[in-house]
């Protein structure tokens, strides 16, 4: 089969494109300014422009080359619903924990609400959310969070990693080592820890120091102002780096004698499944309720700490600068796991058969619409075009087009 992809999030969808054999993947994605994610960018399309009408017209012209469409992110949904296909929705992140459709949609750590949208936005996200054939996320937490919407939603804990990429052989950087030595690959902000890594390290005892990439996701300017002061008031052990693209990240995770993941969650996330496959030592709080089912069997990822608290966090860094022992048991459990829960072959298997039951489920890319769907669908285009006119008139001039262009893309 041939799947047309609309985005990706944290190239899942083009890691899962290397290694499937049944069918075949086309991946067209958003722009993103300082991309280190894609490892090869020449096998992704890119949209040309920032405006929804543009991006529709885009798929329009190619989607009957496809059998069938998965999305990931809602910008992606919202071009194949306008786009009349029949689709997947597939949840990796965050995106199903504050969904668009709802009034307030909240993130813990911001005062705000994240969405500030309006009764009839609201409507039309929700028809992209109802309107999937399947939802699909991953782990418990998110899963709990799709069955609010739909009790349909599907789980698949298995998520890709790239072992071409990421294993125990890969050639480490070269560059001087002094200490032991952390490395912080997370983006900067709450959302992954940094305000529990900040309070942690002055209680710390051992001696070590944290490679820091230097990178944010700032929605709004709540994030932006949080996130200035965790650079202000950084720890004496951390040392910022550049971020580096994907296909080298593993020789940095290779270089470090272990790697400090995300403190807020208590889930996994990319970095922690790479840096385990690598056979490095992972810091990365994990909720004890967050289990995965791997064959059938509901397991507790062997990520530690088991709390957040700074406290145990401190301790748990001291613990593993001084112990070998401690490191090479915890490196064992956590690779173990993740060899059960990543292996490409089985995660390629599940995915080959959600696609036969979309394609059995929906026939054909295209989605039957209601003349009042294909009326709507116009109007909403329509209504876009007349508005950026005007508006890139009046405030282009004001300020400026890299400023424009985000507003646009908002």
């Amino acid at each position: 089969m041939k799947i047309l992809v609309i985005g990706d999030t944290a190239d899942n969808m083009y890691t899962l494109k290397k290694f499937l054999k049944k069918s075949k993947i086309h991946l067209i994605t958003f722009p993103r300014k300082g991309d280190a994610l894609l490892t090869n960018s020449e096998e992704v399309e890119f949209f040309d422009s920032l405006l929804i009408s543009k991006q529709v017209k885009k798929i329009e012209s190619i989607k009957n080359n496809f059998d069938i469409c998965l999305t990931m992110s809602w910008s992606g949904a919202r071009v194949a619903y306008l786009a009349g296909l029949n689709y997947i929705m597939y949840f990796a992140g965050n995106d199903i924990t504050t969904p668009p459709f709802l009034s307030k949609g909240k993130i813990s750590h911001l005062k705000n609400p994240i969405h500030k949208k309006n009764f009839f936005e609201r409507k039309f996200y929700k028809k992209n959310f109802d309107k999937a054939i399947f939802c699909i996320t991953t782990s418990k937490e998110y899963h709990d969070h799709l069955k609010k919407y739909r009790k349909d939603g599907i789980r698949i804990d298995r998520i890709i990693v790239d072992n071409t990429l990421f294993n125990e052989n890969i050639k480490p950087i070269d560059r001087d080592k002094n200490k032991f030595t952390f490395l912080s690959p997370q983006r900067i902000g709450i959302e992954k820890g940094h305000d529990i890594i900040w309070k942690a390290l002055p209680l710390c005892k051992s001696d070590f120091e944290i490679l820091q990439m230097t990178w944010f996701i700032q929605n709004n300017y709540e994030e932006e102002e949080i996130n200035k002061k965790l650079i202000e008031n950084k720890p004496p052990q951390v040392k910022f780096i550049p971020l580096v693209k994907r296909k080298d990240l593993g020789r940095y995770i290779k270089f470090a004698d272990a790697v400090l993941g995300q403190l807020k969650s208590g889930i996994q996330g990319s970095i922690e499944r790479d840096s385990a496959y690598c056979k490095k030592p992972v810091i990365c709080y994990t909720d004890q309720k967050n289990t995965n089912i791997i064959d059938g069997n509901e397991i507790i990822p062997p990520f530690l700490p088991k709390s957040n608290k700074p406290e145990i966090v401190a301790e748990l860094i001291d613990k593993i600068v001084e112990s070998k022992k401690f490191r090479d048991d915890l490196i064992k459990k956590q690779y173990e796991f993740v060899h059960q829960l990543c292996d490409p072959e089985k995660v390629v298997n599940d995915w080959e058969q959600i696609f036969s039951r979309t394609k059995e489920k929906c026939g054909t890319i295209n989605r039957k619409l209601s003349i009042f769907e294909k009326f709507e669908n116009s109007l909403i285009l329509g209504i876009e075009k007349i508005y950026i006119k005007k508006f890139k008139e009046k405030n282009i001039r004001v300020w400026g087009q890299e400023e424009y262009e985000r507003l646009i893309r908002d």
